[in-house]
């Protein structure tokens, strides 16, 4: 099921007919780059597409693993409100072995 995230709609196109193939092309402007769509329909014939990007696999276990997501969360919360602490640079631990 689709979240809709915001009921502010505006218009981008009017009078847009599907190709020979029902193909829909939308404005370049409305469409950026690296973005896929899912596509939804309801009864009324409204459709809806929902931008998506592609994570990479190494990075999705993120996302999976509950406790670490709602640390991260906590700490973009506790960052967003001045709740930092200063540990200083961390250049001694570099390690150019490249």
């Amino acid at each position: 099921m689709i979240t809709i995230m915001d009921t502010k709609w505006t218009g981008i196109a009017k009078g847009v007919k599907p190709d020979t193939r029902r193909r829909v092309v939308l404005p370049k402007s409305s469409v950026k780059e690296d973005i896929t769509y899912h596509v939804y329909i309801n009864h009324s014939g409204q459709i809806i597409l929902d931008p998506q990007i592609t994570l990479p696999a190494p990075e999705a276990w993120v996302f999976k693993d509950k406790k670490v997501l709602a640390s991260i969360d906590r700490g973009m919360v506790e960052s967003a409100n001045g709740q930092t602490v200063d540990r200083g640079s961390f250049a001694r631990h570099v390690k150019d072995d490249l």
